[in-house]
């Protein structure tokens, strides 16, 4: 099956520093996959490219089967939703008019109903809106556009946790009556966890993790207690990380530990915990999963 989006060897270079560097990955059509990494890793300039709104210095872009640079025929089917979207000035409902002109797919009613749990009225200017009303009025526009591809680019800025559960909740529902592929940057690792089916982590420019979600769950615990408890446990297993203060110790081992090791664990004082997703994302923009062996198995994703 051929990806909705396809990338190969993407660079991107400014005058003064490179945003992406040889930047390989693929995207599966119906997917929800978190694109992840730290301020200035390269991500929104990555979404930037998909979306046709920057042009790459060099490599393959490829969204629904073609370049997205200047192309009609792809823009109309993929909608971009922004932390720092501008609207000129106009209303709510003038808003909602103008993107319903350009997706082919716009559902009014689920506009209208966004707004309503949203708690923004369609009547009130954009210029007067709070940051949080912004935010929802560009989460209404990508799911109201129920375009092919689309991205979200840390869009619930200024939100309260109520309203970003809104937003998790009526994405997840919205995808299961209308399924198209979905990328969304966030630094709420954990909180949108629970939505990813594939996680792509970019660090200083360079994809550090492309790995379907279940194999990054449970991927790796850390274990913590005594040293020498700790380092008997962890004696000739891949290790990502070791910490050491006076008799204590904790290590973070890569793979699953079977129910032998926990009796042995629990018999042994030692407390183990799972690493969150967060946790992983972490360690693989410090490089850890890069430099372990160990972990090639939770660094790839099928684009099948």
């Amino acid at each position: 099956m051929t990806p909705a989006i396809s990338v190969t060897g993407l660079t991107r270079r400014y005058r003064d520093h490179t945003a992406l560097a040889d930047v390989t990955l693929a995207i599966s059509s119906e997917t929800i996959t978190g694109l992840l990494g730290r301020n200035g890793a390269g991500k929104t300039t990555l979404l930037r490219i998909l979306a046709g709104q920057e042009f790459p210095s060099s490599g393959s872009v490829r969204v629904l089967g073609a370049s997205p640079a200047e192309n009609e025929e792809v823009l109309r089917r993929l909608v971009f939703v922004r932390e720092d979207q501008v609207y000129p000035e106009i209303k709510v409902s003038q808003a909602l008019r103008a993107a319903s002109w350009f997706y082919p797919n716009w559902n009014c009613a689920l506009a209208a109903s966004l707004l309503d749990d949203f708690g923004v009225r369609a009547n009130k200017a954009v210029k007067r809106l709070s940051r949080g009303q912004r935010s929802a009025l560009g989460i209404t526009i990508g799911l109201a556009a129920r375009a092919e591809v689309t991205l979200f680019d840390e869009p619930y800025a200024g939100l309260d946790a109520v309203a970003r559960q809104v937003f998790y909740d009526r994405l997840l529902a919205d995808f299961t009556e209308f399924p198209r592929t979905v990328v969304l940057s966030t630094h709420l690792i954990d909180e949108a966890a629970a939505l990813f089916e594939g996680v792509i982590v970019i660090d200083r420019g360079r994809v550090v993790l492309d790995a379907a979600a279940d194999a990054l769950r449970g991927v790796a615990t850390r274990v913590s207690g005594p040293c020498l408890a700790v380092d008997a446990l962890a004696e000739g297993r891949p290790v990502w990380e070791r910490r050491r203060l006076g008799s204590q110790a904790s290590v973070v081992m890569a793979g699953p530990l079977s129910p032998g090791d926990r009796e042995r664990a629990r018999s042994s004082g030692l407390d183990l915990t799972s690493l969150s997703l967060q946790q992983v994302v972490v360690q693989a923009a410090a490089g850890v999963l890069a430099a372990a062996p160990e972990a090639s198995f939770a660094t790839e994703r099928s684009s099948a």
